[in-house]
């Protein structure tokens, strides 16, 4: 289940093949381009020992070059469409492993990154996901026979001796069978399992390390120089309000160019990093039956998020915000709260909804955008973390990378001197740096930008 350590487990067999001298060559690991930088991090994180390169961007190499560039490395990270787009580069090197990571992505077995991922050899496979059966079970059909070639038979005889037995008349002696010809290859942890659940503190904290898409690295970038050179020219509290304006311009482009553009409606989800990963991840919390509060300081984004979510999921999503009228408002905490049916998602504005509400009923928490303000950020979290919840919190704190949000973030985790003496204050300490200091902090790392 989400969170309860599928890449720390990955990465410590990894570093077990280590220290066995038994990893020889590269292993290649398939993820979402939105989940490349959470990767990166958590590589540097639990295994900065492993010698990790990025098979991403338009300067990659490819063909011989890149055989040659991989034959030191013991990890590659790659996107599943560059595995398709990329295979007769691939196919040449000699893989010890390959693990694709959110493996339901090849749930469509005549997909071609389903094809790739099957066709491309290698010593060892491994698929990591949450949902390995979102809607049939062909999905399983698929992943296993990326595993293990052949095992459950072609897909027209598992259709036919347990699909449709077990899909369409239930069948439990068939479900059974495959249950028992499956169990032997799959590790699974459970968020009911009550050996697991005393394991886990109470409230886990995970950083989302989201990349940006071209558009945004290139608005990004162009609202960085322009505000800078007048910023440059100003003082006092003109200079003071112009950073302050920059740093929200900024912060709502990391959500979504249709937030900081003033749209009615989200254009483009791929135009956004933040809200690539956010999708993906909402899907498995509600493929868990479970809920998730989803909190932003941009009511705005929560009027572009709502619709967007509903057609996504094709459900109601629920939303609170300053305009909510107070009736209202304690209707729909009570639904959400109360009422087996009510919708599983739920956006809250950080003013509205980040103090004295009870939303127990919840056992995710989304940080959309960040505060950068510990206190404001943990009252909101607590929210679902209360006297009343029975079930652990999962917390997703979203961040950007290579933009002043992975920056700041640094300094909120690293408990350096300027983050404890200044970022309780909230931002207003950002508009006392000189403008060379504010370059620095705002320069846009160029290998963060995910556009395959």
């Amino acid at each position: 289940d989400m969170g309860l350590g599928k890449t720390p487990q990955l990465l410590a067999f990894l570093l077990n093949l280590q220290s066995e001298e038994m990893l020889e060559r590269p292993v290649l690991i398939v993820c979402p381009t939105s989940v490349l930088s959470n990767w990166e991090h958590e590589i540097q994180k639990f295994s900065p020992q492993l010698k990790t390169l990025i098979h991403h961007g338009d300067r990659r190499k490819k063909g011989q070059p890149l055989v040659k560039q991989v034959k030191n490395q013991q990890v590659i990270l790659t996107s599943y469409s560059l595995l398709q787009r990329d295979f007769s580069s691939l196919k040449l090197i000699d893989w010890q492993g390959l693990v694709l990571d959110e493996a339901q992505n090849i749930k469509n077995p005549q997909a071609k990154q389903s094809q790739a991922a099957r066709e491309l050899k290698a010593g060892f496979r491994i698929a990591l996901t949450g949902t390995p059966v979102e809607n049939r079970l062909t999905e399983l059909w698929s992943i296993l026979e990326f595993l293990n070639p052949g095992f459950l038979g072609n897909q027209t005889y598992f259709q036919r001796r347990f699909a449709n037995p077990i899909e369409k008349f239930g069948d439990r002696q068939s479900l059974l069978i495959l249950r028992n010809l499956v169990r032997p290859f799959i590790l699974r942890r459970l968020k009911t399992d009550q050996t697991i659940i005393q394991d886990l503190p109470e409230k886990q904290e995970m950083t989302v390390y989201c990349g940006l898409s071209r558009e945004q690295a290139n608005l990004y970038e162009a609202l960085v120089e322009k505000s800078l050179a007048t910023i440059d020219q100003s003082d006092g509290i003109q200079r003071h309000g112009l950073v302050l304006t920059l740093l929200t311009k900024l912060k709502q482009l990391c959500n979504h160019p249709d937030l900081l553009l003033k749209k009615d409606t989200i254009t483009e989800a791929k135009n956004s990093g933040k809200l690539l990963r956010l999708a993906e991840m909402l899907e498995e919390v509600i493929t868990e039956g479970d809920r998730a509060l989803i909190f932003t300081q941009f009511a705005e984004w929560g009027h572009l998020l709502k619709p967007f979510l509903e057609q996504y999921f094709n459900q109601e999503v629920l939303y609170l915000y300053g305009g909510t009228k107070r009736e209202q408002r304690q209707a729909i905490v009570e639904r959400f709260q109360n009422d087996p049916n009510s919708p599983a998602l739920f956006i809250l504005s950080l003013k509205a909804g980040g103090t004295g509400l009870n939303l127990t009923r919840a056992n995710h928490v989304f940080h959309v955008d960040r505060w950068w303000n510990p206190a404001v950020e943990n009252q909101a979290t607590d929210r679902a973390f209360r006297i009343g919840q029975t079930r652990n919190v999962q917390v997703h704190k979203f961040v950007c990378t290579g933009t002043l949000e992975e920056k700041i973030n640094a300094m909120l985790e690293d408990k350096q001197q300027l983050a404890e003496q200044t970022i309780d204050a909230g931002e207003s300490w950002l508009t006392r740096l000189d403008t060379n200091q504010l370059r620095k902090l705002l320069l846009l790392d160029q290998s963060s930008i995910i556009d395959d």
